[in-house]
């Protein structure tokens, strides 16, 4: 009989650790496999962030380094700066690119929120530098300016007090847009398009690129002094 009620006793035991631990397990799913729709609708912080985003009118810079022929193809490497949020003067990131030839796009994902994601009613708009690439390349044989998935040094503070976790997650999936437009457009987040600017590029001009009140990317050319 003790037997038996050893035996029972373990049985017993097991079950309810199996019961406890499969309840910490769907514990562990419900509070950690958070959704990006989830983030979007619920996180209060993501919505303070996304209504402090501002109108900008400058987004960053290029210049030409150097041009010269080798095996009688033109090269032009160039630098390309990005700046802080309406603060054209402090740079973000610079980066050097050669690329054939002396026409260069300049590739730009614009990613809209409606005004169901923000809390003074009025739409934003983040701006993420995608590549660069010659008039010879296709665009998926172009440089990388911002790595897809990850968080652009120009939006460093955009998600500052959400955890490590939701901060990747937001990453991710805007960066989606760029390859699925209709993404995430249920909930009223959506890329209007991928923005590419082109121009002839020559020593001894400065290529600033601004955003005009509809979203469109275009380049102004001043002297580099």
């Amino acid at each position: 009989m003790k037997v038996f009620t050893v035996i029972r006793t373990v049985a017993t035991l097991a079950m309810v650790g199996a019961v406890a631990t499969g309840g910490l397990m769907a514990w562990r799913h419900m509070f950690t496999n958070k959704t990006i729709e989830e983030l979007l609708t619920e996180n209060t912080h993501l919505k303070q962030a996304i209504t402090h985003l501002s109108e900008e009118a400058q987004i960053g810079y290029a210049k030409v380094v150097s041009q010269d022929t080798r095996d009688g193809q033109l090269y032009t490497r160039l630098m390309f700066v990005e700046t802080r949020p309406n603060e054209p003067l402090k740079p973000v990131l610079k980066k050097e690119y050669e690329v054939e030839g002396d026409i260069v796009h300049f590739d730009a994902l614009i990613v809209k929120f409606g005004q169901e994601q923000v809390m003074d009613g009025r739409e934003k708009a983040m701006y993420l530098w995608r590549r660069i690439y010659g008039e010879n390349q296709t665009p998926e044989q172009g440089l990388a300016i911002n790595h897809e998935g990850l968080e652009p040094a120009r939006y460093s503070e955009f998600c500052e007090k959400l955890s490590l976790k939701d901060r990747n997650l937001f990453w991710i999936h805007i960066w989606t847009l760029s390859n699925d437009p209709n993404h995430l457009a249920d909930l009223n987040v959506r890329a209007i398009y991928g923005n590419v600017v082109y121009h002839k590029l020559e020593r001894g001009l400065i290529y600033v690129f601004k955003i005009d009140n509809t979203g469109s990317l275009y380049p102004e050319i001043v002297p580099d002094l």
